[in-house]
């Protein structure tokens, strides 16, 4: 995946900056239930239009500094990218307010469950759309995963509709991000820039409502929905241009399991049966697929050192 892999030895370890920034990106989103959770009073409507809007203040200061203004124009004038970032950008708004909801109406269990399954969505969208093929390892951990959503469906399907809107919602909206011709900081940028109009007319709306410039704490709360929201997104692009596709598909776990381990303990949801056995067979489809990226990793270097690239 990586060009610098080519010509780097074929046993270096991965990259220790980013290393620290991926696994800080998915660390803060991990953490994110106890962010949204504090911010009890506004409705989840508006903390997403402020997140959109204070997002763009710190984005176009991220854009200034890295002098990336001309690249920006760039993609702005160009039709194909503006259609498909119109496209992720609604998609990330509403995996932003479902998130958001599901946290402010105690169903922290239900949000991690779905970004456990968005790397096997993933796969079967890789599949569908792009024309990849499975192994027989792959599909294993697929078909188990979709056995645990049929279990939870069946026992505890009053919130499936979290966990399948936050996994899909995410997963097509990195679909569109991969194919998009544009890169991650202007992207983010655009998508914000698109979305500001509707975020503000709607604060507009609320008028007096509006819970900013009220209550102190909350207010503070709302302006750093910007560096919440823009923090892991920068840190994660940065990550990713250093650090191997199978190490960034392994590092993505730390978030859902921080997610599920403050649900029950910090949260106290309730673990039902149906949830026991549903996290059982995604657990097991997801450990099933990480050991088989390991395993294929290795084999890559191996082949590497064989033919002395």
């Amino acid at each position: 995946m990586n060009a610098a892999s080519s010509s780097a030895p074929a046993a270096q370890p991965p990259d220790r900056t980013g290393l620290a920034q991926g696994v800080g990106a998915y660390l803060i989103w991990g953490a994110l239930p106890v962010y949204f959770a504090a911010l009890a009073g506004p409705r989840a409507d508006e903390i997403v239009a402020h997140r959109i809007l204070w997002s763009l203040v710190l984005l176009a200061g991220v854009i200034a500094v890295m002098r990336r203004g001309a690249a920006l124009v760039s993609a702005l004038r160009n039709p194909r990218a503006l259609g498909m970032l119109a496209g992720s950008a609604t998609l990330i708004s509403v995996n932003w307010l479902t998130y958001i909801l599901a946290v402010q109406n105690g169903h922290v269990l239900a949000a991690s469950l779905g970004y456990f399954l968005n790397p096997l969505v993933n796969v079967v969208i890789g599949v569908v759309l792009l024309g990849e093929r499975l192994t027989r390892v792959q599909t294993a951990a697929v078909g188990l995963a979709a056995i645990g959503v049929l279990v939870l469906a069946a026992g505890a399907g009053t919130t499936l509709w979290i966990s399948l809107v936050l996994a899909l919602s995410f997963a097509f909206y990195g679909l569109i991000r991969k194919l998009a011709p544009v890169e991650s900081v202007e992207g983010l940028t655009i998508e914000t820039l698109l979305l500001a109009p509707f975020a503000g007319g709607f604060l507009l709306w609320l008028g007096p409502v509006n819970d900013f410039g009220g209550d102190m704490g909350i207010s503070l709360l709302l302006a750093a929905s910007g560096i919440v929201t823009a923090t892991p997104l920068l840190l994660f692009a940065a990550a990713a241009r250093r650090l191997p596709y199978s190490t960034l598909g392994l590092l993505q776990y730390i978030a859902p399991t921080g997610q599920f381990l403050l649900a029950v303990f910090f949260f106290r949801e309730a673990m039902t049966p149906a949830h026991i056995v549903c996290f059982a067979f995604i657990w097991t489809g997801l450990a099933l697929y990480g050991a088989h990226g390991g395993v294929t990793a290795r084999a890559a270097r191996r082949r590497a050192r064989a033919s002395g690239v």
